[in-house]
């Protein structure tokens, strides 16, 4: 079935001005400003006064639920289709937290698997916060060279829930991830939780000073949790690392206020990334009763602080989007994921002219329409 969306405002991320795009399966199959399709059967879509932009990619979200930190009671559920819908994420990288324990891979593996059965894009790293990595095989190389939807390992530092890995542990995972990334030709990538310990990352300063080819392969996340810790997350990106600045955690500031004090210090935006840490366990406490509760982290953070940059940062489009779209792709090494290319998965976000989702195509297919979410999960009411 062809689908063809006309006339719309389309940020690839990059402007590219007035065009129609056609759809074919779940590839995107021609971008012009005008394409005229006669003797088959083809779905039309009046884009009219809408903006594209490619589906959002959500490179950090407990998928299985994270938490856990107070008792079972704790422990967050899964992620509902609808609500990655909701906000326009189309790819989804899935991950454990402090907990590997009640929450273990084979469970991760498979809400992984039913989310692209569901429509969507989704993967998953190994691993977890602590050492020994638990894998779903022998190691974290076999899990990406075999284990079809592992593209990287977790692991956590500076945080007094991890286990304190020293320079060569993290240098032993990196060896792995980037065999397994030779091999699977999926590329690889040590993703890494930042607490708010002394030395932040520092150890990821060291090996990417005496072994540069290397940065490439280590993505921190949870930058903006701290000043401190993002004035070292500008250091890294100034010698050619990814930053990746959660929107649903523990933060500084508001996470669109970080990247501009980013670009203002020099960094280029193509070097950092929004994540929501989307499902993970918060701690809250009553401002009545004083009594601790817990919810999760919000999904919709990311889309919502890249319309805050554009809207009162004052950045283009162009570059906003590229933290939930291009940037994210190229750090979790995603293929024909993160822009609107002919022969690239029609992922498509549509946005009115105040930047309102309006409808969401995953892999071709219409999973929001005029701002409502059509396509729920198999036990979602």
């Amino acid at each position: 079935m062809f689908k063809l969306i006309q006339n719309i405002h389309l940020y690839a991320p990059e402007d590219k001005g007035m065009n129609d795009l056609l759809i074919c399966g779940e590839k995107i199959a021609c971008i012009a400003p005008h394409i005229d399709i006669r003797g088959i059967e083809v779905e039309v879509i009046d884009g009219a006064g809408m903006n594209a932009a490619p589906g959002c990619i959500d490179q950090h979200v407990h998928i299985i639920g994270g938490g856990g930190q107070t008792g079972y009671f704790s422990l967050a559920p899964e992620v509902p289709l609808s609500r990655l819908l909701a906000c326009g994420t189309t790819t989804v990288v899935g991950l454990l937290g402090t907990d590997g324990f009640v929450k273990q891979l084979p469970a991760l593996y498979a809400k992984t698997k039913a989310l692209c059965m569901d429509g969507i894009s989704a993967y998953m790293l190994t691993g977890y916060y602590g050492l020994p990595t638990p894998t779903l095989t022998d190691c974290v190389a076999n899990d990406l060279i075999f284990i079809d939807k592992v593209i990287g390992c977790k692991i956590a530092i500076s945080d007094d829930r991890s286990s304190y890995p020293t320079k060569s542990e993290l240098m032993r995972i990196i060896q792995q991830v980037r065999l397994g990334g030779f091999t699977s030709a999926k590329g690889g990538v040590m993703h890494v939780h930042l607490g708010a310990l002394s030395g932040g990352i520092d150890l990821l300063l060291e090996i990417a000073r005496e072994y540069p080819s290397l940065i490439s392969y280590i993505s921190p996340t949870h930058m903006g949790r701290t000043h401190d810790l993002f004035l070292q997350g500008i250091e890294f990106a100034r010698m050619g690392g990814m930053i990746d600045i959660s929107t649903g955690g523990t933060k500084y500031c508001e996470p669109y206020e970080s990247v501009l004090e980013g670009l203002n210090a020099g960094v280029s935006i193509d070097r950092m990334t929004f994540s929501s840490d989307g499902n993970a366990g918060v701690r809250r406490k009553d401002p009545v009763t004083g009594e601790d509760s817990y919810t999760v982290a919000p999904l919709h953070r990311n889309l919502e602080q890249v319309i805050r940059l554009i809207v009162d940062g004052g950045i283009a489009p162009s570059d906003a989007f590229r933290l939930i779209t291009t940037n994210p792709a190229r750090t979790m090494k995603l293929k024909g994921k993160g822009e609107l290319r002919e022969g690239w998965d029609a992922d498509i976000t549509l946005f009115d002219d105040k930047w309102k989702l309006q409808g969401v195509y995953a892999r071709g297919a219409e999973m929001m329409h005029e701002g409502i979410v059509i396509r729920k999960g198999n036990f979602e009411m």
